[in-house]
């Protein structure tokens, strides 16, 4: 997913950078439809992402909590949930900021496009 949301945020940069200036105006909405349509795979992403990270925070807190309750003898058991637990959420919540910065500056790039159309029209 990673590569994908870098691809995409890179191929409008360059479009923004080089084509847009002298680039019809119909080609410039066309790459900010496609763009829009992105997003909001994007944000649909970012919002699973968003779940699936506070389900293994949870699941983490909870295995927390039953290391003070459980009786000793699984407490390697529980230790050992809580290690994996620990790691996975560690490793959505990285992603996750990956996914929310990334959607954020895509923002940024849709409002540059759009006030270009804009200045556009004006002319």
């Amino acid at each position: 997913m990673k590569k994908y949301v870098q691809q995409t945020m890179n191929a409008v940069q360059q479009y923004m950078d080089g084509e847009m200036k002298n680039a019809p105006e119909e080609k410039t909405r066309e790459v900010l439809s496609e763009f829009e349509t992105k997003i909001a795979y994007f944000q649909h992403e970012r919002l699973i992402h968003l779940m699936v990270t506070l389900a293994f925070a949870s699941w983490l807190l909870f295995e927390i909590f039953c290391l003070f309750v459980l009786p000793p003898e699984f407490l390697i058991a529980g230790i050992f949930l809580v290690l994996i637990f620990f790691g996975l959420s560690v490793g959505y919540v990285m992603h996750y900021y990956f996914l929310e910065n990334s959607v954020q500056k895509m923002y940024h790039m849709r409002d540059e496009i759009r006030a270009h159309l804009n200045k556009s029209k004006v002319i």
